[in-house]
């Protein structure tokens, strides 16, 4: 597969003034991650585009600025959400050597006869997997083929997903069910209320920096608690007692 790539530009314009940049095509962004400081970067908007496509959260990008690399995946993307324009986006640095916990996406494939006689509804309760890999182990997407579900009752568990257990550790629970068949009556919809759009402008304006800050800070605790030798406790000296 092609090394996924793309050239960015430090960022001086923060805050509200960020609305400049998107009108000029554009995005605000933030890279942040272990040994590196966190920075603020514009990213050509149509370039973006097409690279998330293809990579999406779980795929490796080269990010470059100026005379750098890092070794990346897209950890948050913001969007309008009455546009569903992107608005703002996250790099997160990662050593191409190193494990990382983070979660990929289930996409069911196939046709269950249980749905196509009309018996049963397919209902997917879980739509992502958290696992520990090498960032260049990540799947893109786990597909689960809903074509042996028959009747309802039937359901695919966590544990029945076909993966390579030596590459990839799973976080779920073993027995969490992703999929089953069930009737009309028991599936329920669940429609969560969109914020508003002046809502989600002000997270992408004010939060970005906090929480690019947020990120590196634990970053640093993590290293911090590697660093300190196990089993050494502060020792404080015996209380006196009075005569």
């Amino acid at each position: 597969m092609e090394k996924l790539k793309i050239s960015v530009e430090p960022r001086t314009i923060l805050g509200k003034k960020v609305k400049k940049l998107r009108q000029e095509g554009l995005l605000p962004a933030n890279l942040f991650g272990k040994g590196i400081k966190s920075k603020n970067l514009q990213v050509p908007e149509k370039e973006f585009r097409h690279l998330f496509k293809s990579a999406g959260e779980t795929g490796v990008i080269e990010v470059k600025i100026k005379g750098d690399a890092y070794s990346t995946l897209i950890h948050n993307v913001q969007r309008d959400p009455v546009t569903d324009k992107i608005i703002h986006v996250d790099f997160h640095k990662v050593d191409l050597k190193e494990k990382i916990i983070t979660r990929v996406p289930i996409k069911l494939i196939g046709e269950s006869p249980a749905e196509k006689a009309g018996i049963g509804l397919v209902l997917q309760t879980l739509n992502e997997l958290e696992i520990e890999s090498l960032p260049t182990d990540i799947p893109h997407e786990i597909e689960v083929d809903t074509a042996n579900l028959t009747e309802i009752g039937q359901t695919t568990h966590v544990k029945d997903l076909k993966l390579d257990r030596q590459k990839i550790e799973v976080k779920n629970d073993p027995e969490e069910v992703v999929v089953s068949v069930q009737t009309a009556e028991m599936k329920e919809e669940v429609v969560e209320e969109a914020p508003a759009p002046e809502e989600v402008e002000a997270i992408a304006e004010k939060g970005e920096e906090e929480a690019a800050e947020g990120e590196e800070k634990k970053e640093e605790a993590k290293e911090e608690t590697k660093e300190e030798p196990p089993g050494q406790k502060e020792e404080h000296p015996p209380k006196r007692t009075a005569d």
